[in-house]
């Protein structure tokens, strides 16, 4: 089976965002999220999702030495930093890279901060849809 693990630094907001998608746009593949450290699943992250009808309030933010032992064939990197420091898989993972905007360190008022969540969402929306019919 394929399989994507999407991976950023904390494991809080866009790869849980990323992996929110995926598992509805490549419904046969096994979809994982991680981080290369853990921060928590950001409650404006769940909240942002749930304005789009998707419900990530029982993902849990992973350590991506969870997922060096299971058979990924394919690596979704959502920050550069993650994709600095992301280490090679067993039988070459398939690697893909796209450096979205951390939405969690978004300032201002309560309104701007969601803004920005949105903005965000809507890119690795349009993102895994495109990365979803490439893939298929």
């Amino acid at each position: 089976m394929k399989s994507l693990l999407v991976l950023c630094t904390g494991n809080s907001c866009r790869s849980q965002i990323a992996e929110g998608y995926l598992r509805i746009f490549l419904p046969e593949w096994q979809i994982y999220s991680a981080g290369v450290e853990t921060h928590g699943l950001n409650p404006k992250a769940v909240e942002v999702m749930q304005l789009d009808n998707i419900d990530i309030s029982n993902h849990q933010s992973d350590l991506i030495d969870d997922y060096l032992i299971k058979d990924i064939t394919h690596v979704l990197t959502v920050c550069d930093h993650a994709n600095e420091v992301c280490p090679v898989f067993p039988k070459d993972a398939i690697k893909f890279h796209n450096n979205f905007p951390d939405p969690a360190k978004a300032t201002g008022s309560p309104e701007e901060v969601m803004d920005q969540f949105i903005m965000v969402r809507n890119m690795i929306k349009q993102y895994s849809q495109d990365l979803a019919n490439k893939l298929n």
